[in-house]
């Protein structure tokens, strides 16, 4: 998705760098704050079509055809742009805990290397297959904490939304040279006329109430679409084409942490010894996996 790092750009992080990767992770860590905040305003099929809506609209002049890449494309549109929101947003409005949601989410780490494994042959070795353990017994440990525990449904459909997302995870290494705009534009569009037919099966109502939602609900959504999609992603996608892969992609390990500290202080629920210890445990996981996966990337390009 980002261009390959050749040895003529910067390798050292500069004030600007820190700030632009700091700005990230704070808009992906908010952003389930954002996302439930709209799901409880509107619905979970609504929110997810307008959020959809807003990312073609703010994107739509970098909409193109891609000769060779339209598959793919559509492909990413219809499963990241679409199906992943119907879990994810369903999640949330399942559930009261969002802490245990954002901890079950980095499922989606383990997944996307065990899909690599299974679809492309990639060859794995200890140390990730331990990350890949600790990750998962991180997110089990949830289960057996009673405040997690009443989360299940919403923990199963994170899951869900997880493994969508590591599925689209293996689309993407196809969309090399494909500018960032373009793929969000075509996200936008193929997510909403996925999720359209959705909303108005299961929420018919929340869409002819839309005309009276109040200012400050719909700023939820716009800062999910064009905060978190738009400038997030961006912001990765740039730092990716001034940094190795190695040095930018353990920097997002503070998005999930940021993500459960926020939505307990925000939402007022518990965050157990047990959560805490699950949390720290997937996340130890996660990074061996990132950091690892970056490493044989880095290694390969």
């Amino acid at each position: 998705m980002a261009a390959r790092v050749t040895h003529s750009q910067p390798t050292g992080f500069g004030p600007r760098d820190i700030f632009v990767a700091a700005m990230m992770n704070i808009l992906w860590g908010l952003n389930i704050i954002a996302v439930k905040m709209a799901v409880e305003a509107t619905g979970p099929f609504t929110a997810a079509v307008l959020r959809q809506a807003i990312v073609f609209i703010v994107c739509a002049s970098a909409l193109r055809i891609v000769p060779g890449k339209m598959r793919e494309l559509i492909g990413l549109g219809f499963l990241s742009g679409g199906i992943f929101y119907i879990f994810v947003n369903w999640s949330l409005a399942v559930s009261d805990n969002i802490s245990a949601l954002a901890i079950a989410g980095q499922l989606g780490v383990p997944f996307s290397l065990l899909l690599a494994v299974v679809f492309l042959g990639e060859r794995i070795h200890i140390i990730r297959i331990g990350g890949l353990a600790l990750s998962l017994l991180g997110v089990a440990l949830l289960v057996f904490d009673p405040a997690a525990g009443r989360e299940l449904p919403g923990m199963a459909l994170t899951a869900c939304g997880s493994f969508i997302w590591a599925l689209s995870s293996l689309i993407q290494r196809r969309m090399s040279g494909v500018p960032v705009l373009t793929i969000y534009a075509w996200m936008g569009l193929v997510g909403t006329i996925v999720l359209i037919p959705v909303t108005l099966w299961q929420e018919p109502e929340a869409l002819r109430s839309l005309p009276a939602l109040p200012l400050s609900d719909f700023g939820w959504i716009a800062f999910s679409a064009i905060g978190s999609t738009i400038c997030g992603h961006g912001a990765m996608s740039w730092l990716l084409q001034r940094h190795p892969i190695t040095s930018v992609v353990p920097l997002t390990l503070a998005a999930p942490v940021i993500s459960v500290i926020v939505a307990s202080l925000f939402f007022a629920t518990p965050l157990t010894p047990i959560m805490i210890a699950g949390g720290s445990i997937a996340l130890v996981g996660v990074a061996i996996v990132t950091i690892r996966t970056a490493r044989v990337k880095e290694h390969k390009g």
